[in-house]
């Protein structure tokens, strides 16, 4: 019996390649089940089985209560049987009781239940080793044998117990595979399912070369050359940016190995891709020059606009265009993933056609005092190109320099504009609180599609820059949105700041992700970050009380007289209006109409932030007579914008207002 147990023991720990332990664990559980089978336990009753790995000796403890008379053996225990096990055991506690002889006694049905127990107890215990074992391994080469293939996927054996599948979609174009043949892959992703662990594989993900890169380079593997970037199509070409960590080392050199040994390796184990070896350089002209190899560049000019983003305005020599350009745009579209950078190429003859088309309108009109005799050249050589006239290599020199010229001054121009640009969002950002910029835009509470949108903002404070400073910045992120989301956005800036919070209550109150540091000694021990709501429902509970008792005071004061109000109800107005106040002459105006009317805003000292809310409205007529009861109040506070005066170089609030209760028109905006 001992010998059969220990034998068994060891096959089912070896075949299955797992641990004594959890075969171990395996067994017991086993026996738990089987005994609560035969002998109909609840399953609120403890029971554990023990086997003693040296023996082979198995014995099941269950709980039962220490009773003075036995009414259910199955339960209960006299105090003499359990002092055996516990000494210390009294009426009316539980202890753990042995069973004797149980499993001889087990019958057909709880031998299966074991059985069955025992299988998916080891079952289980594979699938957690294979998916310990391979997800330590996700990122790494493999090789698979080819076990079977379909339209839309191949199956992969790796080793004796793990299978993969390698999609359709992570293949090498035109790439095929026959049964039983051995293919390198890279282990994209490992998952749990409930069948096991999922591991996909890839041959088509730009990692992969990077893999290959390090095991076919010593220089990259010991850190001597690091590798910046990788753009892949898969089949066809790849471009890689290398750079050299230790002088001397020539990272080219490095990984296209003596006479291109190194590099034909990978490329055979890729089906026969192109790869462009390339050196990153820290100038991005630079970098974009040598990424669009093999093409000569004649110049690259940069415009990196705020709102558009990066593009690279490239100008090559007529000859070179369409292998810059590639097959299908290939070798342009690999450079832009490479670099990070949008591509613009464009001939040297087209640009100089551009430039003599424009050279009345700035920045070019400067060219044809300063550099008139050269202009005169460039129109001789182009009515020869006109002529179908041969062009000799010095006039494409010439042609060139020009064409340099002109986009020097247009890149010039376009730098201007973007320091300009920057120069007014900075002056915006300098007028609102600092502590606005610590909210999460999770504040606003938008709908969750607005929130991934403008999730690159990152803050409060950065979306209602970017609504004062230049809207293009917002209709750029939420352009992909359905409805209209600039509306929305909109108003929930004018609620948050209509609810007149204090913004470093509310800024405390979200999650800060980075830890803080006591600025009086930088070495201290990070802060804790505290995690709450955002009081927003309590904030618009109290601000409509305000409204209201707002409202309440405006319609007890008179204004049908043309008597100037007391000091009383001048505070109250002033308070109620943010510091706007009623003249004379409106007050006349008031009193020739049957009903009285809103008292009308001149303009008064500036007011800041922390004395009024910043509000925003759309710039469409709204008919109060025909607008909903319950949106009278939301669209009272909508009354109110903020809009960046570059007169005075600040911020400046304008309030719309009604001439009368009863008038459908609105007025204009009056700064106040």
């Amino acid at each position: 019996m001992l010998n059969e147990l220990q034998s068994a023991f060891n096959e089912i720990a070896d075949t299955r390649a797992l641990p004594p332990d959890v075969v171990l664990e395996a067994l017991q559980s086993a026996l738990v089940s089987a005994y609560r089978r035969d002998s109909n336990a609840s399953s609120a009753q403890n029971i554990e089985a023990r086997i003693d790995p040296a023996t082979g000796r198995a014995r099941i403890f269950v709980e039962r209560e220490v009773t003075e008379d036995i009414m259910s053996p199955d339960t209960e225990v006299t105090l003499e049987k359990a002092r055996f096990y516990d000494p210390e055991a009294q009426i009316g506690d539980t202890v753990m009781v042995q069973v004797e002889n149980t499993t001889k006694s087990f019958g057909r049905i709880a031998a299966q239940t074991a059985k069955q127990v025992i299988l998916q107890k080891i079952r289980e215990a594979e699938r957690n080793a294979l998916y310990s074992e391979y997800i330590q391994r996700e990122g790494d080469l493999i090789f698979g044998t080819v076990q079977s293939i379909n339209s839309q996927v191949v199956t992969l054996r790796l080793g004796e117990r793990a299978e993969a599948i390698l999609p359709r979609s992570q293949q090498i174009p035109r790439e095929r595979y026959r049964t039983h043949e051995k293919v390198r892959v890279y282990i994209m992703e490992v998952k749990m399912s409930n069948k096991g662990p999922q591991i996909v594989t890839s041959r088509s993900h730009r990692n992969m070369l990077q893999r290959l890169l390090e095991y076919e380079v010593p220089e990259i593997n010991n850190g001597q050359v690091e590798i910046k970037s990788i753009a892949r199509e898969a089949g066809y070409r790849s471009k890689v940016a290398v750079a050299a960590l230790q002088e001397g080392v020539d990272p080219v050199g490095a990984c296209v190995g003596m006479r291109g040994i190194r590099i034909q390796n990978i490329v055979k184990e890729l089906h026969d891709e192109k790869i462009d070896v390339i050196e990153w350089s820290s100038d991005a002209e630079n970098f974009i020059s040598k990424a669009l190899s093999p093409a000569r560049v004649n110049g690259v000019y940069l415009d990196d606009d705020l709102h558009t983003g990066r593009t690279a305005i490239v100008v090559v020599p007529d000859d070179q265009l369409s292998l810059a350009i590639g097959r299908e745009g290939q070798n342009a579209r690999l450079a832009a993933k490479l670099t990070g950078w949008r591509i613009d190429i464009k001939s040297v003859t087209e640009t100089v056609s551009g430039a003599l088309e424009n050279l009345d309108m700035p920045p070019l009109d400067v060219l044809t005092s300063s550099h008139a005799q050269l202009i005169e050249d460039v129109r001789g050589i182009m009515q020869k190109r006109e002529d179908k006239k041969a062009i000799m290599p010095e006039e494409f020199k010439l042609l060139g320099k020009f064409a340099n010229l002109v986009e020097r001054r247009l890149q010039k121009m376009r730098d201007e504009i973007r320091r300009e640009a920057l120069e007014q969002i900075n002056a915006v950002r300098e007028t609102l609180p600092p502590t606005l910029f610590e909210i999460p835009i999770d504040a606003l509470e938008l709908h969750e599609s607005v929130n991934e949108a403008l999730f690159e903002l990152g803050s409060v404070g950065e979306v209602m820059l970017a609504t004062l400073a230049d809207e293009r910045t917002l209709e750029r992120l939420l352009r992909k949105v359905d409805g209209e989301p600039l509306a929305e956005v909109q108003e929930a800036l004018d609620e948050f700041m209509s609810a007149d919070l204090d913004f470093e209550e509310v800024a405390s109150a979200y999650t800060v992700e980075e830890a803080t540091y006591d600025e009086a000694d930088e070495t201290a021990e990070p802060v804790a970050a505290v995690t709450a709501e955002a009081p927003s429902d309590i904030a618009q509970e109290a601000v409509a009380e305000i409204e209201e008792a707002v409202e309440d005071a405006i319609d007890d004061i008179t204004v049908d007289t043309v008597e100037a109000p007391t000091a009383e109800e001048e505070e109250v107005v002033l308070d109620a209006f943010g510091g706007i106040v009623t003249t004379e002459e409106e007050q006349d105006d008031t009193q020739e109409d049957a009903l009285p009317e809103e008292p009308e805003a001149e303009e008064v000292e500036e007011p800041s932030y922390d004395d009024i809310a910043a509000f925003y409205v759309d710039d469409e007529l709204y008919d109060e007579q025909e607008m909903p009861k319950q949106g009278k109040k939301k669209d009272r506070r909508k009354r109110r914008r903020l809009v960046y005066d570059e007169d005075k170089g600040e911020v400046v609030a304008k309030r719309r207002r009604k001439q009368n209760r009863r008038r459908d028109a609105w007025q204009d905006d009056i700064d106040y």
